[in-house]
């Protein structure tokens, strides 16, 4: 027993991925975690539009961060900041005052109607409307918000797993050789290997989606060709992403791990449970590398807003750039795996150590 134990120290010593997840990632997870896991928010985006808009921002709530004051503008405009994502509380002055507030941003516009209601009749007066008024999500039902985050997760699971153990798959039963001598370029093994799954993941898109509007009541109200463009750009990271994973990955239970460590920060870090602003600084930074980050502000706007094209543009072109940034990457590693004597490479790599002293 004692031999035995000594052995899968030995074993476990060599094999570096586990070894990580063992020790290093518990540590890792706790301290990022731990500083996004925030449900406050402390500061909400809010524009003041119409006449004397200039004095009612000097005496809003401090929680609500003024980002633009707009004397000349009315409703409509504000309507319009907010269906656009540029604010999450939009203060209206004038003969018709009001305060909007959006709430397919579910934990800033509670932080809103705390910060308006605890303020007092004071707050009212510099608003000159004692109550908000939500919009897009009236009742702040959680499932109006987090549909739309699911199908992000849905996509990144057969996205990145299903491709990954896929692609391993075929190395492990030594097909891969023979797409090695056949006349085939990098790319074509890569799109010959992300369209099956492409499919499958769209078929998966259709009827979650379906199933979120007719059994959670989600709206839908903006264009359904912005949101496919926007599932089309983030399967084709999710895609790359996990073809990538299995091009440095020598079996399925390596392509497993690599895939659930670019899986778990996606599901914490993009703003799906935890929003974006409530983090510290020093850990913010990792939700704008993540692709499901974009998605979400895609499906949230154009499902629950009706945003329009123009102002998803910066998500949109991030996806396209992790995209090709994600998708080269697996191209260059399906190069080196193609070229001759790459599988031999790895193969070598894989065989276990020869016993000592021989034998038969």
């Amino acid at each position: 027993m004692l031999a035995m134990v000594i052995k899968e120290f030995r074993q476990l010593r060599r094999d570096h991925r586990t070894l990580a997840m063992l020790i290093v990632m518990p540590l890792v997870l706790l301290v990022v975690f731990g500083y996004a896991a925030s449900f406050d928010v402390p500061e909400v985006r809010t524009v003041v539009v119409g006449p004397g808009a200039d004095q009612v921002a000097g005496r809003l709530p401090g929680r609500l961060e003024v980002v633009d004051v707009r004397p000349g503008d009315g409703r409509a405009e504000a309507v319009a900041e907010l269906r656009d994502g540029h604010a999450t509380v939009a203060v209206v002055t004038g003969a018709t005052p009001a305060v909007l507030v959006d709430g397919s941003d579910l934990f800033g516009a509670r932080a809103a109607v705390q910060a308006l209601s605890t303020a007092g009749p004071a707050a009212g007066a510099a608003a000159q409307a004692p109550r908000p008024e939500v919009l897009f999500n009236p009742g702040l039902e959680t499932p109006v918000i987090m549909v739309p985050g699911l199908v992000g997760i849905i996509l990144v699971f057969v996205g990145t797993l299903a491709t990954s153990l896929g692609v391993v798959r075929e190395r492990q039963a030594g097909t891969m050789e023979q797409l090695a001598v056949m006349p085939l370029r990098p790319r074509d093994v890569f799109l010959g290997k992300v369209l099956p799954y492409f499919v499958v993941a769209t078929v998966d898109l259709v009827v979650v989606v379906a199933a979120g509007i007719l059994l959670f009541d989600v709206p839908f109200r903006g264009s359904p060709a912005v949101f496919a463009l926007g599932a089309l750009l983030f399967l084709f990271v999710t895609l790359g992403l996990g073809v990538l994973i299995s091009s440095v990955s020598e079996n399925q239970g390596q392509a497993i791990q690599l895939a659930l460590m670019t899986l778990l920060p996606q599901v914490l870090l993009s703003g799906l449970i935890f929003p974006l602003s409530a983090m510290a600084a020093g850990v913010r930074w990792l939700g704008y590398v993540l692709p499901l980050t974009y998605f979400i502000q895609i499906s949230r706007g154009v499902m629950v807003r009706g945003t329009s094209l123009e102002a998803l543009a910066v998500p949109l072109a991030a996806l396209a750039g992790l995209g090709l940034a994600v998708s080269a990457l697996a191209v260059v590693r399906f190069r080196r795996d193609l070229a001759p004597g790459g599988q031999g490479r790895r193969a070598r790599r894989a065989e276990p150590a020869p016993a000592a002293g021989g034998g038969a």
